[in-house]
């Protein structure tokens, strides 16, 4: 038993960290629009294709890396999605330094191709390490460490791009002197990924991992085709991953020209929005919970608050008022998240239809209060990714798990396409209305969470 808790243990502290990596290099690179477009002079849609190279590489690879899995086991993928990682940060700093726009693309793909190793590696197996009814739990756990990532990535690329460029909030006025100068900040953040990542590689290669049923199984992998609950599920993550990169990728922008927000402000709110995930998420590992007590669960949950509002305060240069707002809508986020009764599907739907609403205020209103329904989609994206990812490969067998995740990170190629149709709107029909496009996505999931993860094969 000891044994076992010490493997188990061992599993989920290496896959916390691998989660914090890939959500940060995600994070990092689709709040890098901003600067991309000034840097190169680009439009809105123009833009968009850095989260599009980033996340084409999910349909390319996905499906190839769930049989890699099945052929040299999870540990052996993680280090080659690690070696990518760092082959691909290390490419932006001639792409920076050129600068080339098309050599940009080639080294976010080559880092996406990193990424999906890890993250087709990372669910199925965490997914697989305990009991199944606390699947989402641990999901959602490591998902939060992920959203640390995701929150100190815009936090970072605001204090080491923006610091003391003073671009202009109108992005017309940007000159190329100006774009060059951001240029130049860019390799530093890639250079310290990249002796990061490698490093973890290095650590990981000489660690035992324990292991999970089916990682060499290749029998029955095509039965998972028949089960409509994986397909519709990875639908499910298409959409979700198109409108939380969508709306991600467009709040600096958003804020700049609606709000006229200074480019340094717009990034510290943009990490207030990926930090809502994080608190969101902690609140899910700790209610869907199958093994902490009611009074641990209610003590966890005033830690996490006290999080919210330190973190908010934090990353706005100790701006307390904006982090008791923060920490008053993770009140709400809480309270909201009772209605799921630590049900995975349930909680899922509360959250889809309270971020679609969300989503439609940010379309239709102005001032302070789009400000902040933008801001709190966020914290309602949270469980969404672990939620789905569980109700997707829930019955599944052991020998299932790699190729469900294939498919299913397949589909996070929403990330590459929602994000340049909500550009184009926003290049033709202002801002405003680009924000419709994810309260449609928000409403798909929806319907998977109240019908679509009940179907299965017959």
């Amino acid at each position: 038993m000891e044994q076992k808790n010490a493997n188990y243990g061992l599993g989920m502290s290496v896959f916390g960290s691998i989660f914090f990596i890939f959500g940060f290099a995600t994070t990092f690179i689709i709040t890098l629009n901003s600067p991309v477009k000034a840097i190169f002079g680009l439009s809105e849609t123009a833009a968009q294709l850095v989260s599009a190279a980033f996340f084409i590489a999910y349909p390319i690879m996905s499906i190839p890396t769930g049989k890699l899995i099945g052929r040299i086991g999870y540990k052996n993928t993680l280090m080659a999605g690690l070696i990518l990682m760092g082959i691909g940060s290390l490419i932006f700093l001639p792409a920076a330094k050129l600068p080339s726009f098309p050599l940009f693309l080639v080294a976010t793909f080559i880092l996406a191709t990193g990424v999906v190793f890890l993250q087709v590696s990372a669910n199925p197996y965490v997914a697989a390490l305990g009991d199944e009814s606390s699947a989402s739990s641990r999901l959602n756990l490591t998902q939060a460490l992920n959203s640390i990532a995701t929150m100190v990535a815009p936090w970072l690329i605001s204090i080491a791009v923006f610091t003391g460029l003073n671009l202009p909030s109108n992005d017309k006025l940007i000159t190329k002197a100006m774009g060059l100068a951001a240029a130049d900040r860019v390799p530093l953040p890639f250079i310290i990924m990249a002796a990061i990542v490698i490093l973890v590689a290095i650590i990981i290669f000489f660690i035992k991992l324990p292991g999970i049923g089916g990682e060499t199984s290749v029998q029955a992998k095509k039965s998972v085709w028949k089960h409509p609950h994986v397909i519709l599920g990875a639908l499910g993550i298409f959409f979700y991953v198109g409108a939380e990169v969508g709306i991600g990728g467009l709040i600096l922008s958003y804020l700049k020209s609606t709000m006229h927000f200074e480019p340094e402000l717009a990034g510290k709110y943009v990490a207030i929005y990926w930090g809502g995930a994080m608190v969101g998420r902690f609140f899910g590992s700790i209610m869907l919970s199958k093994n902490i007590d009611n009074i641990k669960k209610y003590v966890y949950v005033a830690m996490v608050l006290l999080l919210a509002f330190i973190s908010g305060s934090f990353v706005t240069g100790w701006i307390w008022n904006i982090g008791l707002i923060f920490m008053i809508v993770a009140v709400g986020n809480f309270l909201l998240m009772q209605l799921g009764k630590g049900n995975a599907a349930r909680s899922l739907a509360v959250f889809a239809l309270v971020a679609a609403v969300l989503a439609l205020v940010t379309a239709f209103t102005s001032g302070n209060i789009t400000l902040w329904a933008v801001i709190s989609i966020g914290m309602f994206n949270s469980i969404m990714f672990p939620n789905i990812f569980a109700l997707a490969v829930k019955d599944l067998d052991p020998g299932e798990l790699s190729t469900a995740s294939g498919i299913i990170n397949t589909l996070i190629v929403g990330g590459a396409i929602i994000p340049l149709i909500m550009g184009k709107i926003a290049d033709v029909s202002g801002y405003s209305w680009a924000f419709v496009v994810p309260a449609l996505c928000y409403l798909y999931i929806f319907f998977y969470a109240v019908k679509g993860s009940k179907f299965r094969s017959a």
